[in-house]
């Protein structure tokens, strides 16, 4: 896909599509010759190799961050509060070997080597806007696969009304964990059809190349449409449940963060705007569209419902 740059982005902040396309194929050829791929510090370790990606459906046309900006201004709190943070203490997270945990309300519960969860899936490639509450966005082109796919093999029963994600608890070595922020682990949620709809992933990469520790590695959750405190990083379990599971930024403070937090310009966070946004890498703030501008795929999911009481 041809990308055109607006002109307030900088040239040094753009990932030159050479660069990015040998990436590729060095992953590629690393993946058919079992040769070793050195990565630095941050990168995580986890034994999975992204092999041939595909391109993916509903993938924006706008131009992505570069990969500094991805891996640099960082929300997550397992390793620091800051935004600078989670790149500075990504070597704490311990991502080999990794597991993740499928049960609740399934016929096929089991717990699963990273490995073996996506090896019967075709990574794909869907460069993604992502939005986050503090009014700030980007633009990513992330790697992994559709949720629903994993789950429908292992069989979801009647009763599967939503589905939480559990993410890594180690405080011996995480530093953010070693402060009362949130309860600890944290745990996201959705409802089942959100969780099922195609655009929801799971994340192993980006840019081509394995997902970086404070990018949430092994493996995340993506879902473009909800503020990104919803898509929940180093997945450690994913449980369906018949009722709607406590979340842990709703459970620290329900007023400032709602269990759909669908990105809405018409509801503000208590204490700031969201009818705006800033992109990083910007100056100027752009007007922020409803549901991060997927409103035509995932509006109708939330048909009847008000959206500002349900926020």
């Amino acid at each position: 896909m041809l990308f055109k740059s607006p002109p307030d982005i900088r040239p040094s902040e753009i990932t030159d599509q050479a660069v990015y396309l040998d990436r590729r194929r060095f992953l590629c050829t690393a993946a058919v010759t079992g040769a070793a791929v050195l990565a630095a510090p941050q990168l995580a370790s986890a034994a999975v190799s992204l092999g041939e990606i595909k391109p993916g459906p509903f993938s924006t046309d706008e131009q992505p961050n570069s990969y500094d900006d991805i891996t640099s201004y960082n929300n997550f709190y397992e390793l620091g509060t800051g935004k600078s943070d989670p790149k500075v203490n990504a070597r704490y997270l311990k991502t080999d070997p990794w597991s993740v945990t499928i049960d609740g309300e399934v016929s096929k519960p089991g717990t699963y080597a990273l490995e073996d969860l996506l090896a019967p899936h075709a990574i794909e490639e869907r460069t993604y806007r992502l939005r986050c509450v503090e009014a700030w966005s980007m633009v990513i082109p992330w790697n992994g696969i559709p949720l629903g796919d994993v789950l429908k093999r292992f069989e979801p029963t009647s009763r599967a009304k939503y589905v939480a994600f559990t993410s890594i608890l180690d405080p011996e070595n995480l530093p953010g964990q070693r402060r009362s922020v949130l309860d600890w682990p944290y745990v996201e949620g959705l409802r089942i059809d959100e969780a099922m709809h195609p655009l929801t992933l799971l994340a192993v990469g980006l840019y081509g190349e394995i997902m970086p520790n404070q990018n949430g590695a092994p493996i995340r959750l993506v879902v473009p449409w909800k503020y990104g405190f919803k898509s929940a990083k180093s997945i450690v379990r994913i449980t369906l449940t018949e009722d709607q599971p406590p979340t842990s930024w709703n459970l620290s403070s329900a007023r400032e963060y709602g269990f759909y937090s669908n990105v809405n310009p018409e509801v503000n966070h208590p204490r700031w705007s969201q009818a705006k946004e800033r992109r990083i890498g910007e100056f100027f703030k752009r007007p922020t569209l409803p549901f991060n501008g997927y409103g035509d795929q995932v509006a109708s999911l939330y048909n009847g419902m008000d959206l500002k009481a349900n926020f």
